[in-house]
């Protein structure tokens, strides 16, 4: 039987995979932003103008709500123009040479948030991070001196954005194991984290907590969540002798139905979170990184050093690898599964929330954010091994380097192609994956 599952889900993980081309035919790549002059307040009438290679691609004028987007033909490099004659009376750029961001690259299916940082006329105009978000730096015409230091960028890079595959995919190997479910709404658990946080934080008719203090309650929320979804869902559903197959179906529909109701209440327009979103970039030798970046990456480090540490000390945490190994066993041993099976969820919710709102915090909050992450999700539980923890961690770890690391070389618009390439190289030598144990058919 878990044969047969693996098999669907990589059948599945192809198909997801052309979706790629899927997603982007569906909602289309777009760049844009909102301006907030001095005090915070948003700044309308600005004209932004998108070019690539000299012709002019889209161009847009901010809302009420400073808000503009332009929506750009394929994913590649685009310069972003912000016109200075449109700034309104006493508010200029922080930066003067800072109207153009050049270079700013757009993923398959990513709609960009950038920004052009604004000060009061007369002030100064320290450096600063354009762009807003992180980007993989641009493919060098050749490998001379400057390859050592993109390609140790790239590592830091890797290692944050795995760092977040890995704390998402913990919880939907962990299920897997307990359960037997292929969990497709495990991303819309990583959106729901995101979009409460962001509505605590930087919603206009949210209350406007700090990020850290809305980050934790809505980490809470999707722990909550998850267990809501075990106690009133799934619990039910095996109780009653539904399939597997069945429940992977069901899984799907309600993937689709969660996504398009953060859809409804979010809306479609991508937006960042209201703190740390401009910083000054730190340099430690090659590698350029804002304190946001670099607290990103250890905070998601610690992290998975502690559910590890959880998992390997702790009763609970040795309770959960067990029924995850074996839940018949582990129920003849004595272990109450279906509470265990509970806690898994819990874990689960909360990890994904987690690494929803640092995904959030990295590039910008989206109502499919979840679903664009799943996929590298499931390579990475694949990759690890199914069921296993450790393995989802290594898997997630793996996949983000070999992403971010393939842009050195390659186009940016493969990065995902080359992490899958990985995987299935990775299942040609080891079909059970790198944690996984090999099993015997018949």
């Amino acid at each position: 039987m878990r044969r047969r599952l693996v098999t669907l889900l990589v059948l599945v993980l192809c198909a997801m995979a052309a979706g790629t081309g899927w997603a982007t035919a569906q909602e289309g790549e777009a760049v844009g932003g909102t301006l907030r002059g001095p005090e915070g307040d948003p700044v309308a009438g600005v004209t932004v103008t998108v070019t690539q290679g000299g012709q002019e691609i889209g161009s847009a004028t901010t809302d009420a709500e400073g808000a503009w987007q332009v929506p750009v033909p394929a994913p590649g490099n685009y310069d972003i123009t912000l016109d200075p004659a449109t700034l309104p009376d006493g508010v200029v750029l922080r930066d003067a040479d800072g109207a153009t961001l050049a270079g700013v690259t757009i993923r398959p299916g990513q709609q960009r948030t950038v920004l052009f940082p604004l000060v009061a006329a007369g002030e100064a105009a320290p450096g600063g991070e354009p762009g807003g978000g992180p980007a993989p730096p641009p493919v060098p015409a050749d490998t001379g001196p400057g390859m050592g230091a993109l390609l140790a960028q790239l590592v830091v890079a890797g290692i944050k954005f795995g760092a977040i595959i890995a704390i998402t995919a913990i919880g939907l190997s962990l299920i897997f194991g307990a359960t037997g479910l292929i969990n497709f709404a495990h991303g819309e658990l990583v959106t729901i984290g995101a979009v409460v946080a962001f509505f605590l934080n930087a919603a206009a008719s949210g209350p406007g907590w700090p990020l850290i203090l809305s980050g934790v309650i809505a980490v809470v929320v999707g722990a909550l969540f998850g267990a809501g979804l075990e106690r009133g869902l799934w619990r039910p559903l095996r109780i009653r002798g539904t399939g597997r197959i069945q429940l992977f179906i069901i899984s799907i529909g309600l993937s689709l139905l969660l996504r398009y109701v953060v859809l409804v209440i979010f809306d479609s327009r991508p937006q960042p979170y209201a703190d740390y979103v401009i910083q000054q970039v730190m340099e430690f030798g090659p590698v350029a990184i804002t304190p946001r970046d670099l607290v990103i990456t250890l905070l998601s480090l610690l992290v998975l050093v502690g559910v590890g540490v959880m998992l390997l000390r702790t009763r609970i945490g040795k309770a959960m690898r067990a029924v995850a190994d074996d839940r018949d066993l582990a129920e003849a041993s004595g272990i109450d599964v279906s509470r265990v099976t509970l806690y898994v969820w819990t874990l689960g919710g909360g990890l994904a929330a987690l690494g929803g709102i640092l995904f959030g915090l990295s590039e910008v909050v989206a109502w499919d954010m979840g679903f664009r992450l799943l996929l590298l999700m499931f390579a990475a539980v694949i990759l690890g091994g199914l069921g296993s923890a450790f393995g989802a961690m290594a898997g997630g770890l793996l996949v983000g380097l070999v992403a971010q690391l393939s842009t050195a070389w390659f186009p940016v618009e493969l990065q995902n192609a080359w992490a899958l390439g990985v995987l299935i190289l990775v299942l040609l030598v080891r079909p059970q994956g790198i944690f996984g144990r090999a099993e015997r058919v018949g």
